[in-house]
């Protein structure tokens, strides 16, 4: 509704490159992939080519050195509108939540090795942190990476791992020493090649059906020491680091999927007919229309203003939280009205807003759930 200030004419042109990406090379082929439960190995080669992968990696492994997250922010805000939400979750997760992990504690091999095959979309990425007994709560991880002299013997299991049945490099988060609880925590990278690291297939899901999100399994897995990210026992401290900027991510898709949402149902009440008119016409409806409008409105300015400052490095974890929370929960509750306001083909999976909203729902979950996002805001608060 407000004019958006924060972009400048390059950000604009770059807006019209990624729309014009989606519609040529992700939008038609979307359905198909919900089938396959995956994307294409091509569309990561794709992305790669088009330079829209890992937009922050230096030019001395093959990267376009740009420090400015607005077109991160571009990248997402597009695709989560566009309403490929495996999409929009995947591809983020692989430039904007995995590599700053191995670009900013990685040693020079690791970086080498690494981090040009992920630009290049050739080597996909993702992050095992979540285990069938420890979701949110990081600390009570149990898969252990035991020190064997020049390498770690990694044992035990992730589960809901985006990229997982495609990745080939994975950071994972390990116990280096278990009786230090969080302090031996330590985050390791994985080649999926290696002997003894199995996938599981990818499961089937309430929703994101065009995403691979599966289980991993490591079994006697030998890794070489230099793949060790930063210090030993430093790893938690690491996740609470990067996890600013994952929780702006998951906020900035989940905004721009309600706002493509709301787009699409404001189109479909003046189309579609009841009583003799345009539902549009309904009080009901053009009152739902306004507070979703409004809302979104709302949000949309404060996660520009978060954008801006996690530009200059000043967002928060707190802020990071309140922007998670708020934009899923908004998020939800847009699909939600919408599916009410579209009635029965709201349910109709051919529908957008089917999708919409069993795509929603996720995004109060991962990411740290929105019961712990109120607990790290009231830290902050109360401390």
């Amino acid at each position: 509704m407000l004019p958006r200030n924060i972009y400048s004419e390059e950000h604009l042109l770059f807006k019209k490159s990624v729309e014009d990406f989606v519609a040529k090379e992700i939008t038609p082929y979307h359905a198909q992939w919900e089938k396959d439960q995956m994307v294409s190995k091509e569309s990561w080669l794709k992305l790669g080519e088009a330079g829209f992968l890992c937009m922050q990696v230096p030019a001395e492994y093959g990267g376009l050195e740009i420090s400015d997250f607005k077109y991160n922010a571009i990248f997402t805000e597009v695709l989560g509108y566009s309403g490929c939400a495996g999409p929009a979750v995947g591809y983020p997760l692989h430039s904007d939540i995995v590599m700053p992990y191995i670009l900013h504690y990685g040693n020079e091999a690791t970086k080498q090795k690494y981090l040009p095959k992920m630009v290049l979309g050739e080597w996909v990425a993702a992050i095992a942190m979540t285990e069938p007994g420890a979701g949110s709560d990081l600390q009570a991880i149990k898969t252990a990476a035991v020190d064997k002299g020049d390498y770690y013997l990694v044992n035990g299991s992730k589960t809901f791992i985006t990229n997982g049945y495609l990745a080939n490099v994975v950071v994972v988060a390990v116990k280096t020493n278990p009786a230090l609880g969080a302090k031996g925590t330590s985050l390791i990278v994985i080649d999926t090649s290696m002997e003894g690291f199995t996938k599981g297939k990818p499961f089937d899901k309430m929703g994101l059906h065009a995403q691979d999100t599966c289980e991993l399994f490591f079994d006697n897995v030998k890794v070489p020491k230099e793949n060790l990210l930063g210090e030993e026992g430093q790893g938690f401290k690491y996740l609470m680091t990067e996890l600013a900027q994952e929780r702006l991510v998951v906020a900035l898709g989940a905004l721009a999927a309600a706002e493509g949402v709301l787009d699409k149902t404001v189109q479909y009440v003046k189309e579609r007919k009841a009583f003799g008119k345009s539902i549009s016409e309904f009080q009901n409806t053009r009152f739902k229309l306004a507070e979703l409008a409004t809302e979104v409105s709302i949000m949309r300015i404060f996660l520009d203003k978060c954008v801006e400052l996690h530009n200059d490095k000043q967002l928060d974890g707190a802020a990071a939280s309140m922007a998670k929370y708020a934009a899923t929960e908004l998020q939800c509750k847009v699909a939600d009205e919408a599916v009410q306001l579209h009635g029965g083909y709201g349910y109709i999976w051919e529908y957008d807003v089917a999708r919409a909203y069993a795509d929603a729902r996720v995004q109060r979950i991962y990411a740290g759930t929105n019961e712990i996002m109120k607990e790290l805001i009231a830290r902050k608060l109360l401390a």
